[in-house]
């Protein structure tokens, strides 16, 4: 990549206001020796360890299922962002996403893995104290021990602040914990618990509580839809006396802990659901190009290309945006003055700072993995719905993304909830910015864009355009609901949905343009990919564009502010019936995904 940016230079959400440089932007054709060489590993583990076990696995096998923590462990799976210190091997967060796009192949394994490293690991890592540290992160890097978080409750899902856990104190400063924690991953055999719980029933703190201790059970497994090959079950503490130096963080403070725990989970959830995506797009072409009707393969049917067409983009969109984003994060840490050995406070900085980049990638990676999956069955036809063949099982699997990490409806309320307050705290120029489009909208005629030339300029210009629609949208429902904005979770999320359409085409048509100056072999096939991304976004997002202004006008005074996105939001269609064809041939030629 190019030379490391100022930390003041690398923010989140600043790609809003910002004209980015696609040779700035981290792509997946800018990956190591180092990152293929992690992502080899991982693939070879997950494929001739986990798959192999897959049926014991699904019949709740623990005891080889910690046989596997324990081989993934020693290859260096679960501390890849860990200093050695610890026992990680303290790698970049591209290291990250491509470990978590290969553990995604085996979803049930995925799931145990998440909960390990992005939920037990990582806030030892940021929050522990140097003895939490040196106590627990050895064994859980290892696999030697497993970890759980437990912050939902059976009345706290969305709303975790408002857990009926209580911590109570003892006069020796250690503290009693009561109550149970639900839907808990690992939760029928870990040894360690990220336990979370209100000291005093007022002071959300987060605490670390062993299974040895007394007071601590698992209850039975829950009967689930899928990843039937992780183990989910209620942890129930009945008075169990935690020592003083069990407090993960602050007491109080177990909100900061908490929510910068899910911020990585979310960013690396994106990652697992963009790994299901690659795998079934690979099982329908395969699928495709075998399966004859009318005496032909059915990869040669014009609807059979779109749909195989259309998964292809999707996932370049979703990939593109995940890649850039670990890109961000890796800079900022690197920028990061005066950083000390080991020490887990930039990285803490880094996953805040990108808190509404790992939302999108979070509802954008589950959503995608999702269409792809469903696609994936409807190719497969009635194969696709019986158990012979693996598409059913990942339909099943892939449901709970939605709910996992914060659910889709929370995020979508996050997104530009987060972007307004920085907006409001003056980290971003939104506000400037805002002011200037409505000057803009007002003058009797608004700047033409210039005849540059070059590879996807006029999709370049309709992501500015796009960018002027999240201005446009935001400043109308800060005047119209001004402080009462966040009650309004309809105009909320129509303003989530233009802002990750806004950022994922941005993401796909920067990539595309790299590959075209850094002159790949399938240059062609990239711009097909952004072009797909971008055509199809401005219908989305003029959709909920009138969507959220007839919420909040009418009259004539809707009527204006619709002839303003008109004026904005001028994008020529594109021929994506051909592009789509060129990926899909491409892609069934390769036998998977074609990038």
């Amino acid at each position: 990549m190019a030379s490391v940016a100022s930390e003041a230079a690398v923010k989140g959400g600043a790609w809003l206001v910002d004209e980015t440089s696609p040779d700035r932007v981290m792509t997946p054709e800018k990956v190591t020796e180092e990152h293929e060489m992690i992502r080899q590993t991982a693939a070879e583990f997950i494929k001739g360890e986990v798959v192999p076990a897959h049926e014991r696995l699904e019949q709740k096998d623990w005891k080889l299922l910690r046989e596997l923590v324990k081989k993934c462990g020693a290859l260096g799976l679960f501390g890849t962002n860990i200093p050695e210190t610890y026992g990680g091997v303290d790698l970049d967060k591209i290291s990250t996403l491509v470990v978590s796009e290969e553990v995604s192949h085996h979803a049930s394994f995925g799931a145990t893995f998440g909960a390990q490293a992005n939920l037990t690991i990582l806030p030892l890592y940021m929050f522990g104290t140097e003895a939490q540290r040196t106590k627990y992160l050895p064994g859980l890097i290892s696999g030697e021990a497993v970890g759980a978080y437990c912050l939902s409750e059976s009345g706290a899902g969305s709303d975790a602040l408002s857990a009926k856990t209580r911590a109570v104190r003892q006069p020796d400063g250690s503290f009693v914990l009561s109550g149970e924690k639900m839907w808990i991953t690992n939760g029928g055999f870990a040894d360690v618990f990220i336990v979370f719980a209100k000291v005093d029933g007022e002071q959300f703190t987060a605490f670390i509580v062993e299974r040895a201790w007394p007071g601590v059970t698992s209850g039975k497994e829950e009967h689930k839809l899928g990843l039937h090959g992780s183990s989910t079950t209620p942890l129930i503490l009945q008075d169990v006396k935690v020592p003083a130096d069990a407090v993960l963080g602050e007491i109080g403070k177990g909100h900061k802990v908490a929510f910068n725990v899910l911020n990585f989970g979310r960013f690396k959830l994106g990652a697992m659901c963009s790994g299901g995506a690659k795998a079934s797009i690979g099982e329908a072409v395969k699928y495709a190009a075998t399966r004859k009707q009318f005496g032909v393969p059915i990869a040669t049917f014009g609807a059979i290309k779109h749909k195989l067409g259309e998964m292809t983009a999707r996932e370049y969109a979703l990939e593109s945006m995940l890649f850039r984003t670990a890109g961000l994060i890796d800079q900022r840490i690197a920028a990061t003055p005066d950083k000390k050995k080991d020490d887990g406070t930039p990285m803490l900085q880094a996953l805040e700072e990108f808190a509404v980049e790992a939302s999108i990638a979070k509802v954008l990676g589950s959503e995608t993995v999702d269409y792809i999956i469903d696609e994936n069955l409807q190719i497969h036809g009635g194969n696709g719905f019986v158990h012979d063949y693996p598409a059913e099982g990942h339909y099943r699997d892939a449901r709970v993304n939605r709910i996992f990490e914060g659910t889709n409806e929370i995020n979508r309320l996050l997104i530009p909830g987060m972007l307004m307050k920085k907006a409001l705290k003056g980290e971003l120029p939104l506000l400037a910015a805002a002011k200037k489009l409505q000057d803009e909208i007002m003058s009797p005629s608004m700047s033409l864009p210039d005849d540059a030339e070059g590879v996807l300029v006029a999709e370049g210009r309709a992501c500015g355009a796009f960018k002027k629609v999240v201005l446009m949208i935001a400043g109308t429902a800060m005047q119209t609901y001004g402080t009462k904005l966040e009650q309004e979770q309809e105009v909320l999320s129509y303003l989530a949905d233009i802002l990750i359409e806004t950022y994922a085409s941005e993401s796909a048509v920067l990539r595309a343009q790299d590959a075209a100056g850094t002159k790949q072999p399938n240059v062609d096939l990239h711009v097909d990919a952004a072009r797909i991304c971008v055509s199809e976004s401005a219908g989305r997002i003029e959709l909920a564009a009138r969507s959220c202004l007839a919420a909040m006008a009418e009259g004539d005074v809707l009527r204006t502010q619709l002839a303003a996105l008109r004026r904005l939001l001028k994008v020529t269609p594109a021929n994506t019936v051909v592009m789509r064809r060129r990926l899909a041939d491409a892609t069934v030629a390769k036998g998977g995904y074609v990038f």
